[in-house]
């Protein structure tokens, strides 16, 4: 059974890592539409049979091209989008996780056409999802990474 994006009957499952590397976070700038220009996290939807974390490392080497070392579930997020008439278009829920980059350079993606390591005064520069700040916080804090 497929379960659609738009228009769900039911949530989406995602997954997605706050990854850092020498003390900065890597950040996406989303190229596809409902979020189409925000900086958010790497991560995308988890697909039937996959674990968690399978899905996390998967969508991570899929959008930026990189291997990661999962540390963490340090919360989730929830994305709801209605549309002009009050229906639930999307409704995502994804698990966030803290996670260190393991290997292999970043590099952009149609998904991803925008790649950055930053700084927490960067991260607030730029328009992004919704609770990154937060989620990056404590990412930072489960690292032991300050922040």
């Amino acid at each position: 059974m497929s379960v659609s994006r738009y228009y769900p009957a039911a949530p989406v499952l995602g997954a997605s890592a706050a990854i850092f590397r020498n003390g900065r976070m890597l950040v996406a700038r989303r190229g596809r539409a409902p979020m189409a220009g925000l900086w958010s996290l790497p991560g995308g939807g988890v697909e039937v049979g996959e674990t968690l974390h399978e899905a996390v490392r998967r969508e991570v080497r899929e959008e930026i091209g990189c291997e990661i070392r999962l540390c963490a579930l340090i919360g989730h997020a929830e994305i709801i989008h209605r549309d002009p008439d009050g229906r639930v278009a999307r409704h995502l829920v994804v698990a966030c996780f803290a996670a260190e980059w393991a290997a292999g350079e970043p590099a952009p993606s149609a998904e991803a056409p925008e790649i950055a390591w930053v700084d927490r005064e960067q991260l607030a520069a730029r328009p992004t999802t919704d609770r990154l700040d937060e989620l990056a916080a404590a990412a930072a804090a489960s690292l032991g990474v300050p922040w």
